[in-house]
């Protein structure tokens, strides 16, 4: 797999890391599991892979997320480049929920990484991850396996996922928007107003847009083709754009956030979530995932 030699990660930051990650762990994993024929169980036809997602490096891979190398080796340095950690960051979203989910969808769901923590929150309800990778899958599925949770995985365009309207009750996507341009991360946004009952939540995690707009360098870390469209941007603009009201971010330890929307209530012929009355108020979760002690 190429990867890029100039970046600022791979002359200064990847050594570190690398001194951190057991490799030879990794690599055994990895030849321990045939990925074509398992991410061939995932993959389908109907499935049209973007040309933004394959056209560009993610992260100084040649290639982006669409092979093994990708699948296997995005847990162990994520875990070092989310601050102050990142089971903390992941967990802010978790917390931001503010219904009582019956179906969830958890939009470019990479490894599964919150997808199993939004399974251990709410056990009893339906959990589906997506992702255009389906070597990202494979290793979501095993660690799922490993974790002893029941999650269904789906090869799909967060864009156009192909499922019917109405059908959730929570949508979130993490660390998904600052990876698309813009105009797709719109486009997510009215695909999950469309897949949301009447006053179901959408739920985005990503970089603080305000943090990245004010520390240039940041955008310079990672080969990340789209961060400085992402911070340009505004999620909260982009959600109310497609529909959502109550639209809040929150920030995450200064340099993530988490922004809710409500797909508001109306007279169209489509189930409405009655279970539990929305709190909009994020800043009252008391989360230490929000830097905020109850």
């Amino acid at each position: 797999m190429a990867v890029r030699q100039d970046t600022i990660w791979e002359r200064f930051l990847s050594p570190v890391v690398r001194l951190l990650i057991d490799e030879d762990g990794l690599r055994r994993y990895a030849d321990s599991i045939n990925w074509e024929k398992e991410s061939d169980r995932y993959r389908r036809d109907d499935v049209i892979i973007p040309s933004y997602y394959i056209n560009q490096n993610f992260h100084g891979i040649a290639g982006g997320y669409l092979n093994s190398d990708a699948a296997v080796t995005y847990d162990p340095v994520t875990q070092y480049v989310l601050p102050p950690n990142e089971g903390i960051v992941r967990q802010a979203l978790v917390d931001a929920v503010q219904v009582k989910p019956r179906r969830i969808l958890d939009l470019g769901c990479g490894t599964g990484s919150t997808t199993l923590m939004l399974k251990q929150a709410f056990p009893d309800a339906e959990v589906i991850g997506l992702d255009l990778s389906p070597y990202m899958l494979v290793r979501a599925e095993d660690k799922a396996r490993n974790a002893g949770l029941e999650i269904v995985w789906r090869h799909g365009n967060a864009e156009k996922t192909g499922l019917r309207d109405a059908t959730f009750d929570l949508v979130t996507a993490s660390l998904l928007f600052h990876e698309t341009p813009d105009a797709v991360s719109l486009a997510i946004l009215r695909e999950s107003f469309r897949l949301l009952v009447t006053g179901g939540q959408v739920l985005i995690l990503d970089g603080n847009q305000k943090t990245l707009r004010q520390l240039e360098w940041l955008n310079d870390v990672f080969e990340e083709p789209y961060i400085r469209e992402y911070a340009a941007s505004s999620t909260e603009a982009n959600m109310g754009a497609a529909g959502f009201e109550a639209v809040r971010s929150q920030d995450v330890w200064w340099i993530n956030q988490v922004t809710s929307g409500i797909k508001p209530l109306s007279t169209e012929n489509v189930r409405q979530y009655t279970a539990t009355s929305v709190d909009n108020n994020l800043e009252g979760l008391g989360s230490p995932a929000f830097g905020i002690m109850a």
